[in-house]
């Protein structure tokens, strides 16, 4: 009886998680139910504007919980206010940079963004072009760095064909890094795109901070939530990377070291 070649496992390691992508991410909501009295504990740090980007189909809707939780922590936080996430289109684009310059004008101080899946690529490649005015990005589940596709057969339901062709990459190169801190944010266990496509290189403003969430539970997931404040709560000028929680129960979110 043959063994299954590396290749086939892979492939299906895929399959079952593209197929179980949206049963996990009620996983991810249930966490944060749990979870949510440690997160009370959380850092908190100068108040300052922060956008969250939704992504691909997304809309606010789909960032109300972190949004709301940032707002309980005190920082002045919007979403993008433009409908579904349909594609990086130029009046999108330029929407995002006109709102994040209204919030730096207005605040008197550059805006951290927060952004899932394909919001958190507008919010590098906007810290890229207009690095004045972003104090931090903080990008989830965001397939940035850079990917040669791999051809594979459609098959299954549109939602699943999405997945695939998401996940489906041959060569990956960590994304060089921004002029301002940023983190992404990272699950193995992603079923939407392939967790090695949101990798950057690590130095003194860049870092890569990985999860148990699923894709879809990014925004949902108590550790993500946890990540996302201890990122803001960083002082301007002094930042440094994340380091893991040392306190019973809220270490065990988190991958072990």
């Amino acid at each position: 009886m043959s063994t299954p070649t590396e290749p086939a496992r892979a492939e299906r390691v895929d399959n079952l998680l593209a197929l179980t992508e949206p049963a996990r991410a009620v996983v991810s909501a249930g966490a944060l139910a749990a979870g949510y009295p440690l997160l009370r504990f959380a850092p908190r740090g100068e108040p300052h504007p922060v956008v969250v980007l939704p992504g691909w189909l997304a809309s606010d809707v789909s960032t109300r919980t972190i949004r709301g939780w940032l707002g309980r922590l005190g920082y002045p936080t919007v979403g993008w206010d433009l409908g579904r996430n349909r594609g990086p289109r130029r009046e999108v684009t330029d929407a995002v940079r006109a709102l994040v310059e209204r919030l730096a004008d207005e605040h008197g101080t550059p805006v951290s963004i927060v952004g899932q899946s394909l919001g958190g690529i507008y919010a590098r490649r906007l810290a890229e072009r207009s690095p004045h005015l972003v104090r931090q990005v903080v990008s989830l589940g965001s397939p940035f760095a850079g990917v040669a596709p791999r051809k594979r057969p459609p098959s299954g339901t549109a939602m699943y064909r999405a997945y695939r062709e998401l996940r489906a990459v041959e060569e990956v190169r960590p994304a060089r890094p921004l002029k301002v801190p940023s983190t992404s944010v990272y699950s193995r266990w992603d079923g939407v795109v392939d967790w090695r496509t949101c990798l950057q290189e690590e130095g003194p403003l860049s870092e890569n901070v990985a999860v148990h969430a699923s894709h879809l539970g990014m925004g949902l997931d108590p550790a993500v939530l946890w990540i996302v404040a201890d990122r803001l709560a960083q002082p301007q000028g002094a930042w440094r990377p994340f380091q893991r929680p040392t306190r019973f129960g809220i270490r065990s979110l988190f991958p072990a070291a």
